[in-house]
């Protein structure tokens, strides 16, 4: 397996966790979001800029920012379907 490339990604002071209400969190399942998968999702749908933009940005293929934002949003959406709580790792 290789070794993964280092993705230039925002910081995030605390880890960020979303979950529907009226669960705690002992009671509920976790998405969690890597902060690489933030970081090409804030960057594309929240920033609209492209896959190639968002590439330059994180010094990582296109390809490997698609493949982030199929998984991020995958995860996203899972939680709103199955209200599962959702946490945003902190970059290591």
């Amino acid at each position: 397996m290789r070794s993964r490339k280092n993705r230039c990604c925002r910081f995030l002071e605390n880890e960020i966790t979303y979950k529907p209400t009226g669960i705690t969190m002992k009671e509920i399942q976790v998405n969690n979001i890597e902060a690489d998968e933030f970081e090409a999702i804030r960057i594309c749908d929240y920033e609209g800029q492209s896959q190639i933009e968002a590439s330059a940005l994180m010094e990582i293929s296109r390809g490997t920012v698609q493949r982030l934002l199929n998984s991020g949003r995958k995860k996203i959406i899972d939680s709103f379907l199955n209200k599962k709580a959702i946490i945003i790792k902190n970059k290591h």
